[in-house]
C-alpha cells in the first residue's frame, strides 16, 4: 500500500522570497510562511496559535515566488513535507530541517490585499504552467466561503 504525503496551506510570508541559482540553471526559492488559528481555551479565552512553515520553491515556479510574493503576502500552497539532514561542522552534529515542497501555488488577494490577483502556477518537470482552475473552484459551490473550516 502507498502513503500520502500532500500538505495544503493558506497563510502569509513571514519575509520575502530568497533566491539561488545553481550552475547547471537550476533556481530554489525559500521563505517562511505562517498559519494561524483561533480558538477558545479552557477559561472560554479566545487564543491564537501561529505555526510556521519552511516552504522550499524549485524551478520555474521558484523564480515565479520571487518575482510576486512580498512580506505578509497571502498564499496558496501545495506540496509534500521533506525532511533533510546535514552534518553541522562547527558542532560535528546532525542537523535536520522538515520542509515544505511546493508544487502549486494561487497567490491570493490583489494589490494591497484585494480579490484575487489570479496568480495560480504549478511546477510541472521544473516548468511552471498557468493553473487551469482557480482556487475558488477547487472550494464547494454549496455555500459561501465563510463555511469553509479553516
Amino acid at each position: 500500500m502507498r502513503g500520502v504525503n500532500k500538505v495544503i496551506l493558506i497563510g502569509h510570508l513571514g519575509k520575502d522570497p530568497e533566491m539561488r541559482s545553481f550552475e547547471g540553471g537550476g533556481m530554489v526559492c525559500n521563505f517562511s510562511l505562517a498559519t494561524s488559528e483561533v480558538f477558545k481555551d479552557k477559561m472560554g479565552n479566545k487564543q491564537e496559535r501561529t505555526e510556521w512553515h519552511n516552504i522550499v520553491i524549485w524551478g520555474t515556479l521558484a523564480d515565479i515566488a520571487q518575482k510576486y510574493l512580498r512580506k505578509g503576502a497571502p498564499v496558496y500552497l501545495e506540496g509534500k513535507i521533506q525532511t533533510r539532514s546535514w552534518d553541522d561542522k562547527e558542532t560535528s552534529q546532525k542537523k535536520y530541517i522538515t520542509e515544505i515542497r511546493v508544487d502549486n501555488m494561487q497567490m491570493l488577494g490583489g494589490k494591497d490585499g484585494a480579490s484575487n490577483a489570479g496568480g495560480g502556477y504549478q511546477n510541472n518537470n521544473q516548468s511552471s504552467t498557468s493553473s487551469s482552475a482557480p482556487a475558488e473552484s477547487m472550494m464547494s459551490n454549496d455555500g459561501p466561503a465563510d463555511d469553509l473550516p479553516f
